[in-house]
């Protein structure tokens, strides 16, 4: 049995999801099918997801929210005319979200905020099934609730809870029909609905995969295959990556591959199931396969992933090191303020900190500031913003002497001033900070060093 997942693109129109029902038809072992809420037609459209969020955000604020709403309804009016659904469907997809809307609960607008969202997923699974069935084919769309998909009560952040494996292999193995399945969501135990981060419909599939073990998890999306690097930074790159393994699709995905969603690769790992990153656009493409294990040329580079908007706090004190506790004091400073770091490089004397900027607000720095300056009594304490960083993967670079001084030089030569390294403990990755004003200088000189040179 296969299990596909379909994202946002490949859902957005009739024309789209007609792609969908030829390469689901065309073989037997596609039994499950999960898809996320329509995505942009074109560069000048809006998600569904994010028309959504802007109706939500209107109800919770007691603004008119019609238009939006009609918005809502009329790209999904465009599926259902152009393979010429009744009109039934479209009258129930307005019924559903009017009837979100009117069991709001003012006192929980993250739980509301959630259960608008999924609305996007949910109606598109109804929806893709009544396709299949208007064409002949037997599928039904499947309810996360009624299949057994449990989530952790953390709205917009939510986890699956281990009991769901076994519930979900039960419901969905072994039907003779094809079942498609609303991805980002699930329910609580209190039957709450409750969304994955942004990209969650690839950890739908992923756990849904794992539970029914799956000869293989095939991640259809708009792009041939995943790219050694980003493509609108260096628009010469034309081949994409035959294979790779789990530890280096997620160090990538972390870093800013989007292709894959980072924390997908866990249920997928877990359960040994390789993962098909392939195009809906171009199904005969064979796409990139994620696997296990893999036979790496040592010295070689798998991808070169960038972000930005991170900060940095760099903390400087004599004798830190001989103060016991001074870490965990600091990372509980920043717990406090619901900061959670993504790097942590240090020295004898000094430390920095490195978190996403996204919700580090003035006011929430001030308050690190001064909580720094109170409890640790550093010697020098600065806080950068604008920091981007860039990741460098490969099987290849484990036990290879010479890479980090590769990196630096082709970097040294472009004139770029590296913040911060960091190489990770599995040695297949390392880790540089420069300013976001030069991230798109950085990750060129590496590609042509490692790529090209």
């Amino acid at each position: 049995m296969k299990v596909c997942k379909f994202g946002g693109s490949s859902v957005a129109d009739d024309i789209q999801i007609q792609k969908i029902f030829d390469i689901v038809s065309s073989d037997p072992d596609r039994k499950i099918v999960v898809v996320s809420a329509p995505g942009k037609r074109d560069k000048t459209d809006t998600k569904v997801t994010d028309l959504l969020i802007e109706c939500a955000g209107r109800c919770l604020t007691d603004r008119d929210h019609t238009e939006v709403l009609d918005a809502i309804v009329e790209r999904y009016a465009v599926i259902q005319r152009g393979f010429g659904l009744d009109d039934e469907v479209i009258a129930e997809i307005r019924a559903d979200l009017e009837g979100r809307i009117a069991n709001r609960d003012p006192s929980n607008a993250a739980g509301f905020m959630d259960a608008m969202k999924a609305a996007g997923e949910d109606n598109s699974a109804r929806i893709v099934a009544a396709v299949f069935r208007k064409k002949g084919v037997a599928a039904e769309y499947v309810n996360p609730k009624a299949a057994g998909l449990l989530m952790s009560d953390d709205f917009g952040n939510a986890q699956v809870l281990p009991e769901s494996y076994s519930l979900l292999e039960q419901s969905l193995s072994n039907r003779n029909y094809i079942q498609i399945f609303p991805g980002f969501f699930g329910y609580t135990r209190s039957g709450a609905v409750a969304t994955f981060p942004r990209g969650g419909s690839d950890i739908t599939g992923s756990i849904l995969a794992a539970a029914v073990k799956a000869s293989v998890y095939e991640n259809f999306t708009d792009v041939d295959a995943v790219y050694p690097v980003d493509p609108r930074l260096v628009p010469e790159v034309s081949v994409g990556i035959p294979e790779m393994t789990y530890r280096e699709m997620r160090e990538l995905s972390y870093a800013g591959f989007g292709v894959f969603q980072d924390e997908a690769i866990i249920p997928a790992v877990r359960a040994a199931i390789p993962i098909n990153i392939r195009n809906t656009n171009r199904p005969e493409a064979p796409g990139t396969m994620v696997v296990h294990h893999r036979r790496a040329r040592q010295g070689s580079v798998v991808g070169i992933a960038s972000s930005t908007g991170f900060c940095t706090l760099y903390i400087d004190k004599y004798m830190m090191n001989r103060e016991v506790g001074f870490g965990r004091k600091l990372l509980q400073i920043l717990e406090e303020e619901g900061i959670s770091y993504e790097h942590m490089p240090s020295g004898i004397d000094n430390v920095s900190v490195v978190f996403r900027e996204e919700g580090f607000t003035p006011e929430v720095e001030g308050r690190v500031r001064d909580h720094i300056m109170r409890d640790l009594q550093p010697d020098n304490l600065q806080i950068e913003r604008g920091t981007a960083l860039i990741m460098i993967v490969g099987e290849g670079l484990y036990y290879t002497p010479g890479m980090a001084a590769h990196a630096t030089l082709a970097l040294f030569r472009e004139g770029i001033s590296i913040d911060m390294m960091n190489q990770g403990s599995s040695e297949i990755s390392m880790m540089f900070g420069v300013q976001s004003s030069q991230r798109e200088k950085a990750v060129k000189a590496l590609y042509h060093a490692f790529f090209k040179d």
